[in-house]
């Protein structure tokens, strides 16, 4: 087994989607998220993820081919539960597929997906992924009635949404900030309980994210637009190494 798949090593996902998003700024093919994918496989990290939104605002279709033509890298894709991305995923059969909540206004996904009440909207699109060999995950708030939503879904993995934890970090919200890391911490452990992997992420950055890699449940981050912001000063390499580091020095 590789060092990369190892249990016990946090494992980090790299989002490349504003990479994508800077290159349809302009049109064109530059800068190329392929490139991206390949610097982020030669620095440590441990997959890829993109989000194929329904506007194609950042990733296009066009793009998944080529992501996993370029590295061997796992793709995770990010998917709405719709039957038009059901189909994608189905004919690219990447590594993960993740189902997110998906609003055409929002400026990025918002929160987690309400697994509880869409559970009969779900559960035909987590059945057919999950047959299709490609490992299903849920982008959720961890709490136990989503939790136990997945568990009856029959999601082998969820990903729970640091979104409030990150915005009580930016606030200095000390009294919540705990809140919120006691919450996640706990519902990793209940995750990892009901033999559910935990992965983790949304709003991650250098400053917050020690705590969240500690949590020894959690087996993957997924870090997008504060790494591609990074680059714009040291380097995607450099954004991704030094993650790396401080999600390894957070687990000793």
């Amino acid at each position: 087994m590789t060092d990369r798949l190892r249990p016990h090593r946090l494992r980090l996902g790299v989002n490349i989607d504003h990479v994508a998003t800077v290159r349809n700024a302009r049109g064109g093919d530059h800068p190329d998220p392929v490139r991206a994918a390949e610097i982020v496989a030669s620095v440590g990290g441990d997959g890829i993820t993109a989000h194929l939104r329904e506007d194609r605002r950042h990733i296009r279709d066009a793009d998944l081919r080529r992501i996993q033509d370029a590295t061997d890298l796992p793709l995770n894709l990010e998917m709405a539960a719709t039957e038009e991305m059901l189909e994608i995923a189905l004919r690219h059969s990447p590594h993960a597929a993740c189902i997110v909540p998906e609003k055409r206004e929002e400026r990025t996904t918002e929160g987690g997906l309400d697994a509880a009440g869409q559970h009969n909207h779900l559960a035909p699109f987590v059945a057919r992924l999950n047959d299709a060999g490609i490992r299903t995950s849920l982008f959720i708030e961890a709490s136990e009635r989503q939790l136990d939503a997945a568990h009856r879904l029959g999601a082998p993995v969820v990903e729970f949404h640091t979104g409030e934890y990150a915005h009580a970090f930016l606030d200095g919200d000390s009294e919540k900030l705990a809140s919120e890391l006691k919450r996640i911490t706990d519902m990793a452990a209940l995750a990892a309980k009901n033999g559910i992997e935990p992965h983790a992420g949304h709003g991650l950055t250098y400053e917050n994210v020690q705590p969240i890699a500690a949590i020894p449940q959690i087996a993957e981050l997924n870090i997008g637009h504060y790494l591609v912001g990074e680059a714009i000063f040291v380097g995607l390499e450099e954004s991704v190494r030094k993650m790396r580091d401080l999600m390894d020095e957070a687990r000793g």
